[in-house]
């Protein structure tokens, strides 16, 4: 499982580095941005999907 933020939707809300900080970070500005080369580690798959269903603009997206 990956995850991918895509930039065009992320409004730097912070919901995904809030609720899932081992997967996502934030950039300079503010928005998201996927911590690494967005593979899910074991056990995380629950964090990753609270992200994604907590992202307000849907900018998350599970592979």
């Amino acid at each position: 499982m990956k995850v991918k933020i895509n930039s065009e939707r992320c409004q730097g809300h912070g919901r995904c580095y809030d609720l899932a900080p081992g997967l996502f970070g934030e950039d300079d500005e503010g928005y998201g941005q996927v911590a690494g080369d967005g593979v899910v580690p074991p056990g995380e798959e629950h964090t990753a999907r609270l992200a994604v269903s907590n992202c307000p603009e849907r900018a998350i997206e599970i592979l």
